[in-house]
Formats: structure tokens, C-alpha cells, sequence
């Protein structure tokens, strides 16, 4: 069971992700240079890590995007492989057109670094089977561009299939205009492809593993233990063990 964090000139939640995988849980893990043309056939899970990407130049994951690796990356989630992305590593999905739409500028045009509840809309996928729908969970952001749009055809797609995995909401749980806070269209905070093994979201669940760092900032936990579940499914790994 090993992980692959894919590390581009200026990622800045690489370390924070290698703590999570292979401190807290335990696993192997191991830094992939976006540069090498090298085979992924050895990773189990390949995580696309927050940050700036080449400085968010031209828009964010934009020049990522076309990074020599990210070709493997395709084969790698075409042949079935989980991939997890993350802030900036969302919007190299979205370049890569792994996942629908877009990010604009937060509509208050500021960065926003803070706490927010999260609604899990959908808990059958492999990064949110140990979660509950409906479930409310805080997570932080830190994003200038974390306004998620696609126009209303590829929504009512999205709704159809239940793609749409975690939504911006008040601490009840409620979908509110006030919760959404970047502006994304209907407060959507993670989606997934329609294979269900290609996950981005703009919250970070890498920064909430540890309950030192504050209270509930052990709910990041989660999308890592399901995803660790489809290898015990699997018999990859001992059902027996937490983590």
C-alpha cells in the first residue's frame, strides 16, 4: 500500500500530505518529481497536493497541467487508480479535464484562510465511505480561486449522478448563500468523475489528521480511511488495522 505525492515547482502542501500518509498513517509514501516520465505502476494512491503550481501563472494548474508526468497520471486514473486532488491539485484536474468545470477568482476577491463546514453529499464513493450523507464536517481553506463554476448542463450531469460529493454549508448543515464562501455554484466544495476514482475539493483534509492542532481537526481523517477501505476490500491490507 504506498502512496505517490506529486511535487511541482511551488506546491506548498506536499510535506503537509507525506505527514498525513506515512506519519499518521502509517504507509509508505513517496515524493514523484512532476518532471520524471516515470511509471506509477508501483503507487496504490497518487495525491495532487495544494500550493501555487509554477506560481499560478497564466490560472492555477494551468501550466501543471502539462507537466511530463501528468500523462502517466492520466493512464494511471484511466486504468482505475485513485487520485486524490487537492486545492491547487483540483485545479490540475480540472486543466487536465479528469473533472468538469472551472475555478474563478472567490468573489469577494480576496484569499480566504479559515475553518468552514462541509455537507457530504455523497458517501458511497471511495474517499468518503467512512463518512455519512449529510454528515457536517470542518475542514479548512486556503484559496484565492476557489469559486467553482460549470454551466447549468454539466450541472444537472453532476446532480444526475451524484458527482457532486461535498457542498459549502452552516453549521446545521444547511446549504446557504452565507456558507458559501467563495461563490462556487451551489456551494459545491468536491466533485468526482463518473468512474468515482478521481476525487478534487477545495477544502484541505491533509491540515485536519491531528487533534493537537485544534478541535474536530481529526475530520480530515476520514477521506484517507476510505480510501485506505478499498484496499482492505481488496485484501491489500489487513482489515483488522485502523488505519
Amino acid at each position: 500500500m504506498k502512496f505517490g505525492i506529486v511535487v511541482f515547482p511551488g506546491s506548498n502542501c506536499d510535506r503537509d500530505c507525506f505527514w498525513a500518509t506515512s506519519n499518521i498513517l502509517g504507509h509508505p509514501s513517496e515524493f514523484i518529481w512532476h518532471g520524471d516520465d516515470r511509471d506509477l505502476s508501483s503507487f496504490d494512491i497518487l495525491i495532487l497536493p495544494g500550493g501555487f503550481s509554477y506560481g499560478d501563472y497564466l490560472r492555477p494548474g494551468a501550466i501543471a497541467a502539462l507537466s511530463p508526468l501528468m500523462e502517466r497520471v492520466r493512464g494511471f486514473a484511466g486504468s482505475g487508480g485513485l487520485v486524490l486532488g487537492i486545492c491547487n491539485g483540483f485545479h490540475v484536474l480540472l486543466e487536465m479535464g479528469l473533472l468538469p468545470g472551472a475555478m474563478l477568482p472567490n468573489r469577494n476577491l480576496k484569499f480566504i484562510c479559515r475553518d468552514v463546514n462541509i455537507r457530504v453529499e455523497n458517501a458511497s464513493t471511495p474517499f468518503t465511505s467512512k463518512l455519512a450523507e449529510g454528515q457536517v464536517i470542518s475542514l479548512p481553506i486556503a484559496h484565492g480561486l476557489g469559486n467553482y463554476y460549470l454551466d447549468q448542463q454539466e450541472l444537472k450531469v453532476l446532480n444526475r449522478e451524484k458527482r457532486i460529493v461535498l457542498r459549502y454549508c452552516d453549521e446545521e448543515g444547511n446549504i446557504v448563500d452565507e456558507a458559501n464562501h467563495n461563490g462556487s455554484v451551489e456551494n459545491i466544495a468536491g466533485v468526482i468523475n463518473p468512474a468515482g476514482n478521481v476525487f478534487g475539493l477545495m477544502p484541505h483534509p491533509e491540515r485536519a489528521m491531528e487533534a493537537l492542532v485544534g478541535p474536530q481537526r481529526e475530520d480530515g481523517r476520514a477521506f484517507f480511511a476510505s480510501m485506505l477501505d478499498v484496499f482492505k476490500e481488496r485484501g491489500v491490507l489487513d482489515a483488522g488495522k485502523e488505519t
